[in-house]
């Protein structure tokens, strides 16, 4: 029996999203039926209505959620109806080539669900990150479905799915920061002040958040950063330097991605530190460095794959802390919305007037 749910469709390039209706069917072997209850609206899902993604149109919009399991196929184990669950885009196989190795957060095979949701007219959809959560209900391989505490805000937890996640994890899990490390992040929208609040979480001492808008470091203040830089005023390469004894930072963290910025955080770092790129460049962008800079410079050049997380071990965690009081996921969140209002919040987010908007199903 296929439910028909109300969704967020991206139908072509450039196009406004429109508000279509929804066939969802049942789960069937390895899949769950999800009940959305919130879903943050993120950079990747206008990626996606831009054809920034790939052209395979119509997409059904929305990755960054938190809902109940309604029902479950066969074969299905690890969540069950009524489990309240964080989605996730990294639903490890457990047999390539890295699983195989211990390192299943680099899963090279993930799962998305088999069964196609449809346009009324049966249209096939394509779900963004395989999971298309801008709908009352979606259909996900099982694996997607992290199971957290319920008392967690739904509003809050989503926001793991995918942009908070990625920060705190470019910073935690990609970059290693540690006790007593210097950290750079520059782009302090959502994903920045995510891995400036990580790096807090992990004992970093000195936390420096780079942006050209004073009220997203004034956001960042709020989550950690020791110091501030506007980039339009000061160079961020000599303040980052100067305000760590002119050597550079341990880790710098691009959560941007553009050329410009990445060369900025390789000329910040201190030598033998650590370059991380978590903001998603365009296929267009190329990058042009001295080869001998790369290699006097030694260190760590890395790019995080959604905060290389392992969903199951690092959402209840990261849920804990929490309800405990110590990571406070609730601050990132700007504004509730309804599904009808995806587009106007687009273009918020564009403008830089909101870390997350998130609709309330």
């Amino acid at each position: 029996m296929a439910h028909e749910v109300r969704g967020v469709v991206a139908t072509g390039k450039g196009k406004p999203v429109s508000l279509e209706t929804i066939l969802v069917p049942d789960p069937g072997p390895g899949e769950a039926l999800v009940k959305v209850q919130t879903c943050g609206v993120c950079h990747t899902d206008l990626h996606y209505r831009e054809g920034g993604i790939s052209d395979d149109y119509p997409f059904l919009l929305g990755h960054e959620a938190a809902g109940v399991v309604e029902a479950v196929g066969p074969g299905v184990a690890d969540v069950a109806p009524g489990d309240f669950v964080i989605l996730n885009w990294r639903a490890v196989c457990g047999s390539c080539r890295s699983c195989l190795r211990g390192r299943p957060q680099y899963c090279f095979n993930t799962h998305n669900a088999t069964q196609k949701m449809t346009l009324a007219d049966g249209t096939p959809l394509s779900p963004a990150l395989g999971i298309g959560a801008f709908a009352e209900k979606t259909l996900v391989a099982a694996g997607q479905c992290t199971k957290v505490d319920p008392a967690a805000s739904p509003a809050a937890a989503g926001l793991l799915g995918c942009g908070v996640m990625a920060g705190l994890g470019a910073a935690v899990n990609t970059g290693g920061v540690g006790r007593g490390d210097s950290v750079a992040v520059i782009g302090c929208g959502g994903v920045g002040n995510a891995a400036i609040a990580g790096a807090r979480l992990v004992g970093a001492t000195t936390i420096i958040a780079v942006d050209v808008d004073d009220r997203k470091l004034d956001w960042a203040r709020g989550f950690g950063a020791t110091h501030t830089v506007n980039a339009k005023e000061s160079d961020p390469v000599e303040r980052i330097r100067e305000l760590t004894g002119g050597f550079g930072a341990d880790v710098v963290i691009d959560a941007v991605g553009r050329p410009e910025t990445y060369k900025q955080a390789f000329y910040a770092r201190d030598l033998a530190g650590t370059v991380v790129l978590v903001g998603v460049p365009t296929p267009e962008m190329t990058l042009d460095l001295p080869l001998l800079d790369v290699f006097g410079r030694g260190g760590a050049l890395k790019s995080s794959w959604y905060g290389d997380c392992l969903p199951s071990r690092d959402f209840p965690m990261l849920i804990s802390l929490y309800l405990q009081g110590r990571f406070d996921l609730d601050a990132f969140v700007t504004e509730t919305i309804g599904l009808g209002d995806v587009e106007e919040a687009f273009t918020k987010m564009h403008h830089g007037e909101v870390l997350r908007s998130v609709v309330v199903l």
